[in-house]
């Protein structure tokens, strides 16, 4: 159970760095390409991520055979909360106390990487972890 466990984790963990990668050039594009705030660069860069994120994970990192739609409302009312909170305290670090636009970005794709792991394990896929190793032809 234990092996099982951190598996899990190093799989979140990996798909979450291609989620970032992902999340990282999107937003590095509009911010050298365009004359874009913080916020109008994070955010398209964040939904990628996100919709990537989810999609692995599902299938292979909690191997759930959850209803899809549920379970993108739940990842939905989880960024409903994130997503202003990381805009807002990202563009406030960016535009207000000149932080590195690149730091802010790290801060906030380290601080979903915790919350959306506990959030997934815990709210989204509760109950549904596993269930479709033995479906699999």
């Amino acid at each position: 159970m234990k092996n099982k466990e951190l598996l899990r984790k190093i799989k979140f963990t990996l798909f979450s760095i291609s989620a970032g990668i992902i999340e990282i050039v999107v937003f590095t594009i509009l911010n050298k390409f365009t004359n874009f705030p913080y916020w109008a660069c994070y955010m398209p860069a964040l939904v990628l991520s996100v919709v990537w994120n989810f999609t692995l994970n599902r299938e292979y990192t909690f191997k759930s055979d959850t209803n899809i739609p549920i379970a993108m409302f739940k990842v939905f009312i989880f960024y409903l909360i994130f997503t202003p909170l990381s805009t807002l305290l990202g563009n406030y670090l960016a535009e207000k106390l000149l932080w590195n636009d690149f730091l802010v970005t790290g801060i906030n794709m380290l601080l979903n990487f915790i919350l959306e792991y506990l959030y997934d394990k815990y709210i989204v896929f509760k109950g549904t972890i596993d269930n479709k190793e033995g479906k699999r032809g």
